[in-house]
């Protein structure tokens, strides 16, 4: 008899833990920059029980000699939130210690590749937030690559951590239209403020048991995978203009890459003088010319480079060895202002 009753004790004692656990559960956050951080915001906003935190080491800038934190470590140490900053994510003392916060659940947004280690830790998973509507644009850099590609949409999904990377099993997401004149750093923030409500929306589904994940292999009667798009990690050669491309095909260009990486060019003053020059932003005008492609006019503080079915209007820009400028400024600091071209 005092068997059973220990045994329903033990019983009654596990169930309260499931339901502690469905109410307050352990999330560990792993992130790295500010669009990590809006997701980091909400959870501790929500007064979701985050027992830990792992972020990127500190950073050093070569001019500045200064240490700099990542923003995801620097909102660990407003809010007294313990935190780790591995070098090696396979290094035996940092998964001691993330054994010993023992997390239930492991929410991932915008970090490096995780070994099976460290997502398969938590009892309930890891998830992972992606800027993009997966399957499409899997990779490192899906909000830089749609604008390049000149989407007229994107997304956010959330998704369960699996070995093949940004293919495990769906959870929501979230479509949202990309305006035409919008950037990668404008896009990025917009999604940074839909990321938190998607990962709450996401978790308390999960706490509830009211998502059912989706397998991507699953989504192949919906989607035609010879046509998917991916997203690999951008190159500087990515980042150069083919000046013989559309006039579109340069604009989406440029605004996906601005702020970060930034599109760039060569500015030559003749063939022998020529410097590095990003393009930052840009105004586009179609109209029927016969100027030569690269072709540079600077006319009193205007700067256009002509391309195949119009011209561009330079707004911002730098110049090798020269600070960030708008036009103005960048053209005042122009000593030679004629027979320039862009290569």
């Amino acid at each position: 008899m005092n068997f059973f009753i220990k045994l329903q004790d033990k019983i009654s004692e596990f169930k309260l833990q499931i339901n502690y656990m469905k109410k307050f559960p352990k999330i560990v956050f792993i992130g790295s920059n500010n669009f990590s951080l809006s997701s980091l915001k909400e959870l501790y906003i929500k007064k979701y029980n985050i027992v830990g935190i792992i972020t990127n080491p500190d950073f050093t800038l070569c001019k500045k000699k200064e240490k700099y934190f990542t923003p995801i470590k620097k909102y660990a140490l407003k809010n007294n939130i313990p935190f780790l900053q591995p070098k090696n994510l396979l290094d035996y003392s940092f998964l001691k210690n993330l054994e010993k916060w023992n997390p239930d659940i492991q929410i991932v947004v915008s970090f490096k590749i995780l070994p099976k280690k460290v997502w398969n830790l938590p009892k309930m998973g890891s998830l992972n937030l992606h800027p993009s509507i997966l399957p499409q644009y899997k990779g490192a850099a899906p909000i830089n690559w749609t604008i390049i590609n000149g989407e007229s949409k994107t997304g956010l999904t959330t998704f369960f951590i699996e070995k093949k990377i940004d293919s495990g099993k769906i959870l929501l997401q979230k479509e949202i239209k990309i305006g035409k004149e919008e950037t990668a750093g404008e896009l990025e923030e917009k999604l940074s403020k839909i990321g938190g409500y998607l990962i709450i929306k996401t978790l308390e589904g999960i706490l509830k048991n009211k998502i059912k994940p989706i397998d991507q292999k699953n989504m192949k009667k919906k989607i035609n995978y010879s046509l998917l798009k991916y997203a690999p990690k951008i190159s500087n050669k990515d980042c150069r203009i083919q000046w013989d491309n559309s006039i579109e095909s340069i604009y989406n260009k440029i605004r996906g890459l601005c702020p970060y990486p930034t599109a760039w060019t060569y500015l030559f003053f003749n063939e022998k003088i020529f410097f590095r020059f990003k393009i930052f932003f840009v105004k586009k005008i179609h109209e029927v010319h016969s100027f030569p492609i690269g072709l540079v006019i600077i006319i009193s503080y205007e700067m256009k480079i002509y391309v195949k079915g119009g011209f561009l209007f330079i707004l911002e820009g730098q110049i090798e060895g020269r600070k960030k400028m708008n036009i103005k400024n960048l053209i005042n600091g122009l000593n030679i202002r004629r027979n320039l071209f862009v290569r």
